[in-house]
């Protein structure tokens, strides 16, 4: 099923371990589609390594594709990590000394949800959150806290942004704190 371990997957990787579900099935990507209830370019982009599908149209590309219930758990880990994509955001979060440094690591956090689906998730408005994310904007502790929770964040990595928004928000550098 994959070629690779947990930690070095990434949005290329996990396309790979797609495309070799649905050969295996035998279903093409119209056939699929029938079966995903999603459009065939939707799951042609799914796999196409580019940019790593949302969690709901990979388990409905692999339900399609006759995975059984009891594997999606096993591919929502694999999912989960490439979501990370090899950045490491805790890292990101530790090293960042500017506002931009800053959005981009949340950036990565939040990766690959769209604003409107983080919207949806935390109440925030999405030009709020477009506005963290491309560091315009130092986000309030209560409200970031309710993004990162919202997406799963780490122990480690919500710490990280707690410092971060401290650090960043004080004036401090790294050097000088």
């Amino acid at each position: 099923m994959f070629d690779h371990e947990e930690a070095d997957m990434n949005a290329e990787m996990f396309a790979g371990a797609l495309r070799r579900v649905r050969q295996q099935s035998g279903l093409t990507y119209r056939q699929l589609a029938d079966q995903a209830h999603y459009s065939h370019a939707h799951l042609v982009r799914a796999t196409s390594g580019k940019q790593l599908p949302t969690w709901d149209v990979t388990a409905a590309f692999l339900t399609g594709c006759g995975v059984p219930p009891e594997l999606l758990p096993v591919w929502r880990r694999h999912w989960e990590a490439a979501v990370r994509d090899a950045q490491d955001v805790a890292q990101l979060l530790q090293s960042a000394e500017t506002l931009q440094d800053l959005g981009a690591a949340l950036a990565a956090l939040a990766r690959p949800r769209s604003s409107r689906s983080l919207e949806r998730l935390t109440g925030i408005p999405r030009t709020t959150l477009q506005a963290w994310f491309q560091g315009a904007r130092l986000p309030g502790r209560d409200r970031v806290d309710r993004l990162v929770r919202a997406v799963g964040a780490t122990l480690e990595e919500r710490a990280a942004v707690a410092e971060a928004l401290e650090r960043i928000g004080s004036g401090r550098t790294r050097a000088a704190a």
